[in-house]
């Protein structure tokens, strides 16, 4: 079992001055509920190298077991400041594709070409593509082999409007991924806010947020092993 995570590259949170990147729950929980299920697993990123972590994930109110083992764990450590480029990746060399949110994504991810074609070849290949919080934005621009956009009609969530609203962020995003999934035709099911909800159809695995991560990462197992 191979699975294939891909993290973001971009650093600034819009034109704040602050910074932004990937959200270490949202990468430490999947990455131990895979490891520890003894899935192969690669990190890639656009640029290669160490993706940025938003500094506000590091924080002490949003450490979890999972962020504590990570930040104990220097293997892990090396594994993540070392990350292969995106467009070095061959799709057929993984089972599946997770990939973590935090804020960056939304930049760098969208429209990332080598990221679209990875979606869309393993997708059509039948393996399971998994996102969470912000990630979902990765499937955006994705479309089927009939020229369909790939969340067309697929049961899918991610990070709400109100939790971009609660962080005081939705007129600093470049859009509202609510909204731009809906807009692409899909089903959006929000639960509570920074509460756990996933969404399976079929192959296409989401999560709503931070609190999410685990349980996608479980989803994508069971979409593996089924």
């Amino acid at each position: 079992m191979k699975v294939l995570m891909v993290l973001t590259s971009h650093d600034a949170l819009g034109n704040t001055g602050e910074k932004t990147g990937f959200w270490l729950e949202e990468f430490a929980a999947p990455y131990y509920v895979l490891k520890d299920a003894g899935a192969e697993i690669v990190l890639a990123s656009p640029n290669g190298g160490q993706p940025p972590l938003d500094p506000k994930s590091d924080q002490p109110d949003f450490q979890t077991a999972d962020t504590d083992r990570f930040n104990q764990d220097e293997q892990a450590k090396q594994h993540l400041a070392n990350t292969v480029r995106l467009d070095s990746v061959n799709s057929s060399d993984f089972d599946a594709v997770f990939y973590p949110g935090g804020h960056g994504p939304l930049w760098d991810l969208t429209n990332h070409p080598a990221s679209i074609k990875l979606i869309e070849q393993l997708y059509a290949a039948g393996k399971p593509v998994a996102s969470v919080c912000h990630a979902p934005t990765v499937l955006l621009n994705v479309k089927t082999s009939d020229g369909e956009y790939l969340v067309k009609d697929k049961n899918v969530t991610a990070f709400s409007n109100s939790e971009e609203s609660a962080v005081g962020l939705a007129q600093v995003v470049p859009f509202l991924l609510e909204d731009a999934l809906k807009e692409r035709g899909a089903i959006y099911h929000k639960g509570e806010d920074w509460a756990s909800l996933v969404q399976v159809d079929g192959k296409l695995i989401t999560g709503q947020n931070p609190a999410s991560s685990a349980e996608t990462a479980q989803a994508l197992l069971d979409a593996l092993n089924s």
